[in-house]
Parts: C-alpha cells; sequence; structure tokens
C-alpha cells in the first residue's frame, strides 16, 4: 500500500491555514469566521491532541540525529493512541465549515514553509496507524525528510533503511516479511536481479519468519548445496590465482552449529554466495 498526502487531513496544514485566515481576515478589518473555528476544532478536541504531535516537530529544530529519532519515535506512538474515529469526524466537519465561509481551494493554495517536512509527518501517521502493509521505501524517504528537517542537515538514507529494518524485527508477520523486501532492495543496489534459486531463498524466509528450526534448516541445506557447487567451479578454474580465492572464501560457506541463531545477515550471505557461484559458471562455461 503507498500512502497519499492530503492536505485537507494534514492537521499541521489544517492548523497554520486557519491561522493565516485569521491574519488576513483581521488586517482587513473583517470579522474572522476562522477564530471560532479554530476554537471550536483544536480546543479540548482529538484534533487539537493530533495537533500538538505536529506542534512537538515543528517547533523542535538543530538537534542530534539520535534525538531527532527518539522524537520521531515518541510522536508517532502518542498519534496511535488517538480516537481515530473521532479524529476523522473532526477533520471532515472542519473542511466543511471552512467551505461555509471561504473558497477552500484558496485557504490550500496558501504556500507553507515546512510543507514537505508538515506531508512526511502525515504520511507516517497514516503508515503507523494502518494494519495493512505499506511500501518500506515511502517510510524510509519521510523519516529521511523529517530528520533532516528536525537536524537541519543531510542524512544517510541507508543508516535509515538499517534502522527501519530493525524496527520490523519485533513486529508481527507481515512487517516482518517488509524487512526481507527492504533488503532484498539493498541487495540489489549493489547486484543485478535475482535468480531463480535466490527468489527462492528469499521465499523460504519470509515463509519461515515463525519457524527457526526449518529456516536453519534449509540455511544449512543450502550451505551444503553451495560447498558442492562451489567445489565443482574450483576444480573447473584454471587461474591460479582466482583458484585460491576462491578456496579462502569457501571457508566461509559454512553450516549453522546447534547453538547457533540464525540472522538476517544470514539470507545476504545466501543471496551473495548464490551470485558468485553464478558469476563462476559463466566464467567457467
Amino acid at each position: 500500500m503507498y500512502v497519499k498526502h492530503s492536505k485537507f487531513k494534514n492537521t499541521g496544514i489544517l492548523f497554520e491555514i486557519i491561522v493565516k485566515q485569521i491574519t488576513a481576515d483581521t488586517l482587513s478589518g473583517n470579522d474572522s469566521a476562522a477564530i471560532k473555528i479554530l476554537k471550536k476544532y483544536f480546543v479540548n478536541t482529538e484534533l487539537g491532541k493530533e495537533y500538538k504531535l505536529y506542534e512537538t516537530v515543528f517547533k523542535t529544530k538543530n538537534v542530534s540525529e539520535n534525538k531527532a529519532n527518539a522524537t520521531i519515535t515518541t510522536i508517532v506512538e502518542a498519534s496511535q493512541k488517538l480516537n481515530k474515529t473521532k479524529l476523522r469526524k473532526e477533520k471532515y466537519n472542519l473542511v466543511k465549515e471552512l467551505k461555509e465561509f471561504y473558497n477552500v481551494d484558496d485557504l490550500f493554495r496558501t504556500k507553507l514553509a515546512d510543507y514537505k517536512a508538515q506531508a512526511a509527518l502525515y504520511v507516517l501517521f497514516e503508515v503507523y496507524n494502518t494494519e495493512r502493509a505499506t511500501d518500506p521505501n515511502q517510510i524510509i524517504d519521510n523519516k529521511v525528510t523529517l530528520l533532516e528537517h528536525l537536524t537541519t542537515s543531510p542524512v544517510e538514507r541507508d543508516e535509515v533503511k538499517d534502522n527501519v529494518i530493525e524496527e520490523f524485527k519485533s513486529y508481527d508477520k507481515d512487517l516482518r516479511t517488509l524487512t526481507y523486501r527492504i533488503m532484498l532492495e539493498k541487495f540489489n543496489d549493489k547486484y543485478s536481479d535475482l535468480n531463480p534459486r535466490q527468489k527462492h531463498i528469499l521465499k523460504e524466509f519470509i515463509e519461515s519468519v515463525d519457524s527457526t528450526p526449518r529456516l536453519k534448516e534449509f540455511y544449512n541445506s543450502e550451505i551444503t548445496y553451495l560447498q558442492e557447487q562451489f567445489s565443482t567451479q574450483i576444480e573447473k578454474t584454471s587461474d591460479k590465482t582466482i583458484k585460491i580465492k576462491l578456496q579462502e572464501i569457501s571457508k566461509f560457506v559454512v553450516e549453522l552449529g546447534k547453538r547457533s541463531t540464525i540472522n538476517n545477515n544470514h539470507l545476504v550471505d545466501l543471496l551473495q554466495y548464490h551470485n558468485l557461484l553464478e558469476e563462476l559458471s559463466v566464467a567457467n562455461g
């Protein structure tokens, strides 16, 4: 699922355009309906509670990346405690009431300084408050946007990607599946598309996330297969230098012991071993 940003549902943007309208009405010497609307929908309401979360982000700047990460985690967790039914109803009624007094298309054309970060926060709130699987790249991209806003400095995307992977490790099977999707993308950043054997490995890891013994057994069977294939390809290799290097690499292709714990790194290892094996097969004809 890909979450689309909506200005009409973004609490931070709703608050800002109302405040700007109050200013415009006051400067024009007009009675401002926006004042009553602001009090009605942002005082002692779910909308007001959610706005406080937006405010926390947009009043925080020039902090360390660790503090920025902690801020995002805290406000996302707080958003999960809001009454979603009330929140949706209040947003709907707010926009409906704005339409009675103003041209909402003109209101939402107002330029906002932190629009990109506002949109990123909205998307993260939506992502973390749904049970449906979400595009992991969308989570990463929007976290990067918020981290750069909070730290006012560039953020390394791969570090954010790694943090998302760690975060998903503690989630249920659907979200754990996203972990492997992210890892697959990371692998494909460096290597070509997966071959059928590699796709089968990925499928096993996804389907066995709740069965460590089964996954370990599968891993060891793949290692046995790889050992046999590497041995065959080493014999076919005529270049002595390459042969020595391959023999050294093959020493790392070993089964997991009884007390060893399987983890995501083992998936990456299998994919890389198969990638090397494929290159050897092509080179050796």
